[in-house]
Formats: structure tokens, sequence, C-alpha cells
């Protein structure tokens, strides 16, 4: 289990909001699920509500819709006399969506082979390319916003709306574990190989028609994703500053 910070770090940890055209609400959402998925908001953080409304530029009753949206997507928890918190990352969790993952996204990648058309196709593998591009780079935000992109492709072209509507349900979870590695100190270079290469292997099964091996394909980079996982959470180290990251 990682170890917690007990404050927000820091009057910059946080955005504020400026005007759009979207709901006011939904941008206080974001901003603050893009920061416990990337690590700037760590787990076991305290949410302070005067702390988050200073920073955020945004009324209390706000604030409180946004932390209850994120406590139902399983990414804050409301803890007695203590208030919300970021939910802290286990071992056990971890087993549970790394499982449902495989499932689920193996599925995706049989229906895009079977469901998708030239253009889909194309799509995904200039999603790709942007991931290969992101991972150069090395930029972390960058390489987790490309490969999330790379993964909403693949799942609006499996062209299945129930499909589509389970992964959301376990999206922000999903994106957090995903950007654990991003934030951890003993994170894996290999695993940054291993994962593009598993990509590729994808893309290249979807190019063939061969819906099977593009299951299992993924399905295979979620296992090993769920195991490097697993050795940073046993590892117990806290979480630091995404700079050269590895993508689960």
């Amino acid at each position: 289990m990682l170890k917690s910070s007990p404050l927000l770090r820091s009057p910059s940890a946080l955005a504020a909001i400026r005007k759009s055209a979207a709901p006011l609400r939904r941008q206080v959402q974001d901003e603050l699920r893009q920061s416990i998925i990337t690590g700037r908001l760590i787990p076991g953080e305290r949410l302070v509500e005067r702390k988050l409304i200073a920073m955020m530029g945004v009324s209390r009753t706000v604030i409180r819709e946004a932390l209850r949206q994120l406590e139902s997507e399983g990414l804050v928890a409301i803890v007695p006399n203590k208030g919300p918190i970021v939910r802290t990352l286990t071992v056990e969790e971890a087993r549970d969506i790394y499982a449902i993952r495989a499932v689920l996204e193996g599925l995706a990648a049989r229906l895009f082979t079977e469901q998708a058309g030239p253009t889909d196709i194309t799509h995904l593998e200039r999603a790709l390319s942007d991931v290969e591009e992101a991972y150069d780079s090395g930029d972390a935000k960058s390489m987790l916003e490309t490969k999330n992109n790379f993964y909403e492709v693949l799942f609006r072209g499996a062209k299945s709306e129930t499909l589509a509507s389970m992964l959301a349900i376990l999206h922000g979870r999903i994106w957090r574990w995903r950007g654990l590695g991003l934030t951890h100190p003993n994170r894996s270079a290999e695993r940054d190989r291993q994962s593009l290469k598993n990509l590729r292997a994808l893309v290249q099964a979807i190019r063939a028609q061969d819906a099977a091996l593009a299951e299992n394909t993924l399905r295979e980079e979620v296992s090993q994703a769920a195991e490097e996982v697993h050795r940073l959470l046993k590892d117990g180290s806290p979480q630091a500053p995404a700079e050269t990251p590895a993508v689960s």
C-alpha cells in the first residue's frame, strides 16, 4: 500500500477552472479525476473543500457534487471524521480490476476486428503512432493521454454500446491503474518496450482480420500490465512526480 500525504501539497496542485461550453461541474470533475489518475493527488491525500474552492475558484456546491461523482467512480472515499480522500490503491482492487479489464478489453479487440471498417483501422493506426511518438518524447502526460486515446479509438470501433457502457463504469479506475507507472519511483523501463510491442502486435492482428489473436494479444497486454502494477504496489514506495514514465 502506498504512503499518503495528509494535505494537498501546494496551491498549484490543481488548476483554476476557466469558463467554457462544458458544464462547470464536469470541468471540476475532469480536473480532479485527471489529478488523481496522474498522481498529482496521491492515494490517501485529503481533499479539503476550502482548499479546493480556493484553488479552483468554484463554489462549495460544485466541489461537493464533483466529489460525489468521483466517489461513485471509486476514485474518492469519504472517511468519517476526516472527509473525502483519494482512495488508496490496493493489490486486491488491482487484481479485480485487471481481471475485468482483460475480459472486456479483449472482447473489444475481438469486436473491433470483426466490426471495424477501413476508416476505423486507419484511426487506430494513427492513435498507435501518437503513442509511439509520446513514448519517444518521454513526456508523462503525453504518454498517458495518447495511450488512453488509443483505447478509446479501439472501444469506439468495437461498435457495442453495451460494452462501451460497461467500460465507462470502470473508466476512471482503469485510467488510474494505467497511470500508476507514470509516478512510481520503481517503474520499469522494460514495461514501456513490452507494452509498445503488444500494441503493435494487436494492430497487426487486426489488419490480418484475426479476431482471436487480437483478443489474446490484448488480454496478454493487460496481464503483463497487472503484473507490473502488483509489483509496484507490493513494493510500497510512495509515488513520485511524473518525469520519466512507464505506462501500464
